[in-house]
Formats: C-alpha cells, sequence, structure tokens
C-alpha cells in the first residue's frame, strides 16, 4: 500500500495505524465516529480521529481518488470553497478501491440536517442563494463541477447566512475558463438533483410544509443568471458619473461576498466603460481587516458583524476620552474587553454548539432584541447571560466541532 499526504503530513500521521488493509465498510467501530450532521454519499464513507482532528474517508476507484486529490489541494491553494484533502491511500491489496481522506469541516451542517433541524422553515431561500454564490465562485475559477447537488454541499452558519462548501470533486473539471455551454449544463443538473433531493426529504416528512420542491428547484436558474450578470457584466456610463458609479459597483461586489481584482476602465466620447476582474477566492476584505485588528479568523460575514461592533466600540471610547482611538487599540480593547469575556462566559455544557463568532453575532441579536423589548439598551453582558440561559441551550449537540464529536465516542 501507498500513501500519499499533503503538508504538514505530520497532522495526519496517526491515521497509519488504522486498519486499511480492509475494506472501509468492515472497519470496527472502535476506530470509527458517528458524525449524525453527515449527508448521504452513492460512495462508502467513514469518519475518524487522530490527534484530536476529524477527518471523512472515501472509498473510491483510485483514479477518481488521485483525480479528486489533485483537483481539491489546487483549490485549497487557491482559496476556493471546498473542504480541504488530507491525502490519499492507494495499492490496498485484493484489488481494494482507493481511499480519499479529507478534514473534517467544523460547524458544517448536510442539507438533511438542516431542514431536519429548527432552522429548516427559513432554510430553502438562503440555501439557493448560497448554493448559487458556491457554483458562480467556481464557474468564475473555470470549474466545472458536474456534479452539483445538495448532498455534495456542506453548510456553515455565516451571522445568521449560510455558507457554502464543495464537498466531492470526483466529476469536477478544471479549464482556463468555462464555456456558457458548460455553465448551462451545471445548472441543470443542480436543477434536476436539487428537486429529487428535496422531494425525497418531503417524502419522508423533513420538509416544511408550505415549500414546494419543484419551484424551489426551478427557482436555480434565476437566481443564479442575476448573480453571474452582477459579478461579470461590463456597465457603460457617461463620464461625469465615473467616480460614484465604480465605487458603487465594487461596494455591491464586495456586499455580495465577492472580492475585486483588475478594474478596467475604457473611456471614449460616448462614455466609459467598466470592466471589473472579479476574483473567485473566498470573500476576504472583511476577514482581513478582523484579523489585522484582533487577530481573529472567521468567516466574512460573521467579520463584518465584528467591525460594525468595533466601530461602535470604538466610538464610545472616542465619547468617553474626548480624543481620536486608532483603529488597533479600538480593535486589541474591544477584543479583550468585549469579545473574549462574552466567549468565556459560555457554560462548559453548552461550548461547541456554535463557532465562537456565531455565538457572539447571536448575542449581539439577542441584545437587539432584549433591548427593543424594554426601551433601552441592556448592555452585552446581560444579552449574554440571558442569551446562554434562553436561547444557545436550544442548539442541537450534533452541531458541534470535531473534540466535542471525539468527546461523545
Amino acid at each position: 500500500m501507498r500513501y500519499l499526504f499533503r503538508p504538514p503530513a505530520a497532522d495526519a500521521a496517526g491515521l497509519l495505524a488504522l486498519p486499511w488493509h480492509q475494506p472501509l465498510e468492515k472497519w470496527d467501530d472502535s476506530v470509527l465516529l458517528d458524525v449524525p450532521s453527515r449527508g448521504i454519499s452513492r460512495h462508502v464513507v467513514r469518519f475518524t480521529a487522530s490527534e484530536g482532528s476529524v477527518y471523512a474517508l472515501k472509498e473510491i476507484a483510485e483514479p477518481l481518488a488521485r483525480h479528486e486529490y489533485a483537483l481539491l489541494g489546487t483549490f485549497e491553494e487557491e482559496g476556493l470553497p471546498a473542504v480541504s484533502v488530507v491525502g490519499i491511500c492507494v495499492d490496498r491489496p485484493d484489488g481494494l478501491d482507493a481511499v480519499l481522506v479529507t478534514r473534517y469541516l467544523e460547524y458544517s451542517m448536510s442539507y438533511r440536517y438542516l431542514f431536519s433541524s429548527r432552522r429548516g422553515a427559513d432554510s430553502a431561500e438562503r440555501l439557493m442563494d448560497t448554493m448559487v454564490q458556491l457554483l458562480v465562485r467556481l464557474h468564475l475559477a473555470g470549474v466545472y463541477w458536474g456534479d452539483c447537488s445538495l448532498s455534495n454541499t456542506l453548510f456553515r452558519l455565516d451571522a445568521g447566512s449560510f455558507a457554502a462548501y464543495l464537498v466531492d470533486a470526483e466529476t469536477a473539471e478544471r479549464h482556463p475558463t468555462i464555456s456558457a455551454g458548460k455553465r448551462a449544463y451545471d445548472l441543470d443538473l443542480a436543477r434536476e438533483r436539487v428537486g429529487a433531493e428535496l422531494m425525497d426529504l418531503q417524502a419522508g416528512g423533513l420538509l416544511p410544509s408550505g415549500i414546494d420542491p419543484i419551484d424551489v428547484a426551478d427557482s436555480l436558474a434565476g437566481r443564479y443568471e442575476a448573480l453571474w450578470d452582477e459579478v461579470t457584466r461590463e456597465e457603460i456610463f457617461r463620464p461625469e458619473e465615473q467616480r460614484y458609479r465604480v465605487a458603487e459597483r465594487l461596494q455591491r461586489l464586495n456586499d455580495l461576498g465577492f472580492d475585486v481584482g483588475e478594474v478596467e476602465l475604457v473611456t471614449s466620447a460616448e462614455g466609459a466603460r467598466l470592466r471589473v476582474d472579479t476574483r473567485v477566492a473566498e470573500p476576504g476584505q472583511n476577514r482581513r481587516e478582523l484579523f489585522r485588528l484582533t487577530g481573529l479568523e472567521v468567516q466574512e460575514n460573521q467579520a463584518r458583524r465584528l467591525l460594525n461592533d468595533i466601530r461602535t466600540f470604538r466610538a464610545w471610547l472616542e465619547q468617553r476620552s474626548g480624543r481620536p482611538v486608532p483603529d488597533t487599540v479600538a480593535g486589541h480593547r474591544w477584543l479583550a474587553e468585549v469579545y473574549r469575556p462574552v466567549v468565556d462566559a459560555i457554560p462548559a455544557g453548552l461550548v461547541g454548539r456554535l463557532e465562537p463568532a456565531e455565538v457572539f453575532h447571536e448575542v449581539l441579536e439577542h441584545r437587539w432584541f432584549l433591548s427593543e423589548q424594554v426601551g433601552r439598551d441592556v448592555g452585552t453582558t446581560a444579552a449574554a447571560r440571558s442569551y446562554f440561559e434562553t436561547v444557545l441551550p436550544g442548539t442541537p449537540e450534533e452541531l458541534t466541532t470535531p473534540s466535542a464529536i471525539t468527546e461523545r465516542r
């Protein structure tokens, strides 16, 4: 047998002791983990833990395993939203298929889990928008997925909305650019499979009432075309509009979660033509700014929400002191005086129910709700106490970190 691991290989060294000579479906339960929020797969998929991390193991034909290993590695290097590949095991005895190893995506949820949870009632619209964003990102990067479906997508909460990640890339193709025909075919596949998946949920009594599987699936095309047009179209405007129209377009792209690379502006007597090179990496403007100020690594919408709270905190500091406060000083003080006390106050039995940044976001939402009720600002401390007592306990235990999964082993 041979093993190929992506660096840092030391993180996965403990995996070498697993019974690779046996088919995955015959592995003993003592080396496996149960991940309740997992989706369904046409391949044998199992989960295991090593050195405090959780890994997904998928048994597939060697050519497909090598193809997916290479693609997922490239996606990670480029910042595309996909699961992180760790390695593959090939040349297994008795003609066994290869095993692809990926890192468990923390705090991720399958669509089946989402629809069967308390969030299911309002998940359909947001999941479709999130899936369309993922597909547009892939197409901008020249990636033809070939297997776009809810089953092949994982979702993470991001300040009340969702972020989507590609899970299965065995049918994906990489091109310098992707043709309109391939984009259309990917979209048709997505519509068919999403419709079938939602009908399956409906048959199992897991789809909230009022959601029509066919209507939801048919809405994908319109959502996709609207977003694709927004991030790729050229705009023409009068010379005197140049300054504010360019800024307006770039802000719209940032608000949609896309970074902007090169901006080309061609002027003529008829007007100005604007072409924007939309970057395909995970959105990062707010994430990078938050990291600069606090050292926190979170998702984009979470970063936007936390930055807004830092700005409010900075204004309060300046009002108290009567002098300007540098943004770096405000960031470090906010981290120590506002964010950390909330995160550290999470009751031990509830740690891991949600990502810390998501907990803080929900505390801010709860603070607004409580303040509206009493007609005054209740403060973050009181809001956090109330949230930990009344809201967070209702979050299912299945949505947890790898460490929490291994503790329940």
